[in-house]
């Protein structure tokens, strides 16, 4: 738990975890779960992969549910990710301060579901801004930025592969050696920022990246 109020809950979402039950009985323990066992009011309003870890937003009670998955259909919450990628992706053009911008429709790989696709016919609007943090020459990796600016499936995984440049320990999309390089998906949802339901004002929100 990072932040709690009478309006809202703000949770560090261990990798691992699903952010709601799953079927099965052994896919019930989960972060909605967990969090509703000390907070009875409090409702889910985004989710993140179960192998992604990082920030996730709760609310308490119907209204601020409401207006927080309003504000998240509306892209007025800004989401910031850190990913670890497989070689060294050269930085973007220092014109926007190092920022690049991936946009590349997504569409549903339905003969492989859940698994998404890029696909220029079918899929649905998607980008995403990216910008390089550090690189590791001795391990072959890129530390990157990540802000979606849509919020299609599995956006991140695809439009970094779609670089050439697939996540560490990505199970779906990367080849199997980069698959390897890590026991956990190196991605972290590390930053919200938006407006408070019931005091009108900017908030933000900001975690530690455990890799």
């Amino acid at each position: 738990m990072l932040h709690a109020d009478d309006d809202l809950l703000v949770l560090d979402k261990p990798a691992g975890l699903l952010c709601v039950p799953g079927r099965g009985d052994d896919k019930q323990d989960c972060l909605s779960a967990r969090v509703r066992a000390a907070y009875p009011d409090a409702l889910v309003v985004h989710r993140l992969d179960m192998a992604t870890s990082g920030l996730c937003l709760m609310a308490r009670g119907a209204q601020a549910q409401r207006l927080l998955s309003d504000a998240f259909a509306k892209r007025q919450v800004g989401k910031r990710y850190v990913a670890v990628v497989a070689g060294q992706l050269a930085a973007s053009a220092p014109s926007d301060e190092g920022w690049g911008m991936i946009d590349l429709p997504i569409a549903a790989d339905w003969p492989n579901r859940p698994l998404r696709v890029i696909d220029a016919e079918r899929g649905k609007p998607s980008r995403t801004r990216w910008r390089v943090l550090m690189h590791d020459v001795e391990a072959d990796t890129t530390r990157v930025e990540l802000e979606p600016l849509t919020g299609r499936s599995h956006q991140l995984r695809l439009h970094l592969r779609a670089l050439g440049h697939p996540i560490l320990g990505d199970a779906w999309y990367a080849p199997p050696e980069v698959h390897a390089r890590s026991a956990r998906l190196l991605l972290h949802a590390s930053e919200l920022h938006f407006t408070h339901p019931a005091t009108g004002h900017p908030v933000s929100f900001k975690g530690a990246v455990p890799f």
